[in-house]
C-alpha cells in the first residue's frame, strides 16, 4: 500500500505548535479532505434542519409521511448499493466522490425554487431526499474508499477520528446558524446555503493529490458482485458488526423519523429553538471524537462500538419518559448529546474495523455490501416508528427504540468476536 507522508511543504507556524509531530492534518493531502468534509457537513446541517422543518411546519406532515420522508433517503442503498461496489472497485474514487457533492446542491436547489413557484408538496420532498441517498449510496461510499487512499490502513481509528472532529464542529456551530437562517429565510430558502457549500467543497476535494490506483481485473459484473457479497458473508466479524450496527440503524431511523415532530409539536420548540438544541448533538460527536482515539485504545475498538450503542439507548429512553416544559426540553437535548456522542464510538470502529480486514482491491465491493446490509433495515425502521408515533404517541417510539438497542448491547456484549477485538486486525487476503 502507498503510505502517505507528511508534506514536506513549510507549514503554517501554527499549526506546528497546535499539532503534534505526526498528526494527520500535516499532511496536505488529508488537509484539503478533512477540510472538505467539515465544509459539506455544515451544508448538511442545514439539509438536516431544513429539510423535515419544512414537511412539518410548512406542509404539516403526518409522523407516518414524515417516516415516509426519512425512508425515502435509505431506499437507494437497498437498491444501489451492491452493483455500486462493484462499479467502484473498476473505476477511480475521487471524480465520483466530487460529482455526488454537485448532485446534492442541485437535488436541494429544487426545493426553494418548488417553494417560489408555489408547487412545494411532500411528493416533491422525497423525490429531493431519494436522490440525495441516491448520490450518498454511490459517492459516499467513493468518500470512504478515498481515506484508504490518503491514510495508512493502521492509523484508520485515527482518520476516522479526525473526520468526525470536523463532521462534529460543524455539528456544534452548524445547527444554530441553520437554525437562525431558517429563521430569517424560511427553510426552503435555508436550502440554497447547502447547496453554495457543496460546491465549495467539491472545488477542495478536484485539488486532492492521491496515490495512482491499481488496477483491478475487470471480472464479469454479477461474479464480482457475488465475489463481494460472498467475502462479507464468510468473514464472521464483517457479519457480526452488519448485524450490531444494522439493528441500531434500524432504532435509529426510527426515532430520527419523528425527532423533530417531537421538539416541535410535544415539546413547543420553534425552528430557531430546534437548531440551538441540535448543538448539543455537535457537542456530543466533538467530545467523542476528540478522545475516542484514546477511549479505542484503553477498551479496544470491538467494546468500543457496543458502548456507543448503549449511550445512544440511554437518551432515547430518558426522552421517553421525560416530562414536557423547560425540563423536557433539557432532557431533548441530553437526548442529542448522547446519541452524538455514542454515533461517533460506533462509526469509527465500524468504518475502521471492516477496512483494517478488506484486501484493497476489493473495499469497494465490501463498503457497498455492508453500507447496504446495515441500510437494509433503516427503512423499515423509519416507517414503523412513524406508524408507532401516529397510533400509539411519538413517545412509543423512543421507548421501542431504547428497549430494542438496549437487548442488542446485551446480546453483542456476549460474543467474543466483538468484546474480545481489543486491536485492529489485518486483512483478510481471502477473495
Amino acid at each position: 500500500m502507498n503510505t502517505p507522508e507528511v508534506s514536506q511543504r513549510p507549514q503554517r507556524g501554527w499549526l506546528r505548535l497546535a499539532l503534534r509531530a505526526d498528526d494527520l492534518l500535516l499532511d496536505r493531502t488529508y488537509r484539503r479532505l478533512w477540510t472538505s468534509i467539515l465544509i459539506s457537513s455544515f451544508g448538511g446541517q442545514v439539509t438536516l434542519l431544513a429539510l423535515p422543518l419544512t414537511a412539518a411546519v410548512l406542509l404539516q406532515a403526518s409522523p407516518t409521511q414524515m417516516g415516509a420522508l426519512t425512508a425515502a433517503e435509505i431506499v437507494p442503498f437497498a437498491l444501489l448499493s451492491l452493483p455500486s461496489g462493484v462499479w467502484l472497485d473498476r473505476i477511480r474514487k475521487l471524480p465520483v466522490y466530487v460529482l455526488g457533492e454537485l448532485a446534492i446542491a442541485c437535488a436541494v436547489t429544487c426545493v426553494p425554487l418548488a417553494w417560489w413557484f408555489d408547487s412545494l408538496s411532500m411528493p416533491l420532498l422525497y423525490i429531493v431526499a431519494f436522490a440525495i441517498g441516491a448520490v450518498n449510496t454511490t459517492a459516499g461510499s467513493a468518500g470512504q474508499i478515498v481515506l484508504t487512499q490518503v491514510v495508512p490502513r493502521e492509523r484508520l481509528v485515527e482518520g476516522h477520528a479526525r473526520n468526525a472532529l470536523a463532521s462534529s464542529t460543524a455539528e456544534v456551530m452548524g445547527p444554530g446558524a441553520a437554525g437562525v437562517l431558517i429563521r430569517l429565510t424560511g427553510a426552503p430558502l435555508a436550502l440554497l446555503a447547502d447547496a453554495i457549500l457543496m460546491i465549495g467543497s467539491a472545488l477542495i476535494l478536484r485539488g486532492i493529490r492521491i496515490p495512482r490506483e491499481q488496477p483491478h481485473p475487470p471480472d464479469r459484473f454479477w461474479p464480482a458482485m457475488r465475489s463481494g457479497f460472498g467475502f462479507v458473508a464468510r468473514h464472521r466479524l464483517l457479519t457480526t458488526m452488519a448485524a450490531i450496527v444494522g439493528t441500531f440503524e434500524f432504532c435509529f431511523q426510527g426515532t430520527l423519523a419523528i425527532q423533530i415532530l417531537f421538539g416541535t409539536r410535544i415539546l413547543g420548540l420553534s425552528e430557531r429553538s430546534v437548531g440551538l438544541s441540535y448543538v448539543a448533538l455537535g457537542a456530543g460527536t466533538i467530545l467523542t471524537s476528540a478522545f475516542g482515539s484514546r477511549i479505542v485504545r484503553i477498551i479496544g475498538p470491538g467494546p468500543a462500538l457496543v458502548l456507543g450503542c448503549g449511550v445512544a439507548a440511554v437518551g432515547w429512553l430518558a426522552l421517553a419518559l421525560s416530562p414536557t416544559g423547560t425540563l423536557g426540553i433539557v432532557v431533548f437535548t441530553t437526548m442529542l448529546f448522547l446519541y452524538g456522542a455514542g454515533a461517533v464510538l460506533i462509526f469509527i470502529n465500524f468504518l475502521a474495523l471492516r477496512q483494517a480486514v478488506t484486501p484493497t482491491p476489493m473495499l469497494g465491493r465490501m463498503t457497498s455490501t455492508m453500507r447496504w446490509l446495515i441500510l437494509l433495515p433503516a427503512g423499515p425502521g423509519a416507517l414503523l416508528g412513524g406508524w408507532i408515533g401516529e397510533h400509539f404517541g411519538l413517545r412509543a417510539t423512543l421507548l421501542a427504540s431504547g428497549i430494542t438497542t438496549l437487548l442488542m448491547v446485551i446480546f453483542a456484549w456476549r460474543l467474543p468476536v466483538i468484546r474480545g477485538l481489543r486491536t485492529l486486525p489485518t486483512p483478510d487476503t481471502r477473495l
